[in-house]
């Protein structure tokens, strides 16, 4: 079986893509297909319009991030940026001058003369961002390069690359399993799976009009219904939570029992029990009603409505499941 079949892909100079997909999805062997790391057994990569395929990885014009960073322990960070201009031959002073550039694009300025072991996990990544961008790569391939941060500093890089990559002007090719971190930082997404790419979108697009099941399902979460049918898609934060009897005001309501009430600090989510058997997610801001014990509670029947241009018909089968079923 093929890792990836029919991929075809056109990033733009400058652009910010995210592949994105489950685990063996085929993104990471696609990054690996542009690198230089593997070949194509079809088809052509090309970059800039030159036609790169079977060019080994040091003849390309792209440099490569890693999740676990790949320092040199017993360098300075200084000589872990210069490392690779060491290798191409230039001069120790332009070597100087364009590694205190890249650190500073980095935001570790006068970190040049430490070790990586003296530095924390985030600090390590941006250097690993440093040595990468200091040669000038048309393209920068990132595969999971924020994986190893914990939480709060993962969202904090997310911010830095997308600034970094905007003020470098260099393509980014990112791969990652995290939906929340693709759409916060690019500019496009492609969502593999099995394979293929199921749709190429701006985050926003891709979020609010998926093309079939497996990205409404993939790419946040989503309500599954089908009504006169046609399957629908609707997002949690889209279904208002109503008292039986409220007016609609033009909403699409339905009634329900709520089965289940999970408290996670900015929101509430709720589980709606459908009279047709169907459940929905949905979620509420605290503002007020969760200090004030207030919260509507399990078992408490329920009108649940949302606006029908909300509901977005998804195709059914994803492209992977067609060809399987083909």
């Amino acid at each position: 079986m093929a890792a990836v079949a029919g991929i075809d892909l056109e990033i733009a100079k400058g652009e910010f893509f995210t592949m994105l997909g489950p685990s063996g999805s085929g993104k990471t062997t696609t990054l690996r297909m542009i690198a230089g790391f593997e070949d194509p057994t079809e088809g052509t990569i090309e970059l800039a319009g030159e036609d790169v395929s079977g060019v080994p990885p040091y003849d390309r014009a792209v440099n490569t991030v890693f999740q676990d960073y790949a320092l040199f322990p017993h360098m300075s960070v200084g000589e872990n940026v210069a490392y690779g201009m060491k290798v191409a031959g230039v001069g120790k002073a332009e070597r100087i001058k364009r590694g205190e550039d890249a650190l500073e694009m980095v935001r570790l300025p006068g970190y040049a003369d430490r070790k990586p072991g003296e530095l924390s996990g985030g600090q390590r990544q941006r250097v690993a961002l440093a040595r990468a961008i200091v040669n000038r790569p048309k393209v920068l391939l990132l595969d999971e390069p924020l994986g190893a941060l914990d939480l709060k500093l993962r969202e904090e890089m997310q911010t830095e690359l997308k600034t970094i990559q905007g003020e470098v002007g260099i393509t980014f090719v990112y791969v990652t399993h995290d939906q929340d971190e693709a759409l916060t930082m690019s500019d496009r997404i492609a969502v593999f799976n099995g394979g293929r790419i199921e749709q190429v979108s701006p985050p926003l697009e891709l979020y609010e009009h998926p093309a079939n099941e497996f990205v409404a399902g993939f790419v946040g979460v989503s309500n599954l219904i089908e009504r006169d049918g046609q399957r629908m898609t609707i997002r949690p934060e889209k279904i208002d939570l109503l008292e039986p009897g409220a007016p609609s005001d033009g909403l699409h309501t339905e009634t329900g029992r709520i089965v289940d009430v999970a408290y996670a600090g900015m929101v509430t989510r709720f589980t709606i029990q459908l009279d047709t058997g169907e459940k929905l997610q949905l979620v509420r801001q605290n503002v007020e009603s969760a200090s004030s014990g207030a919260l509507p509670a399990q078992g408490n029947e329920v009108l649940v409505g949302w606006r029908p241009e909300h509901a977005a018909a998804v195709g059914g089968k994803s492209t992977n499941e067609e060809v399987a079923a083909s």
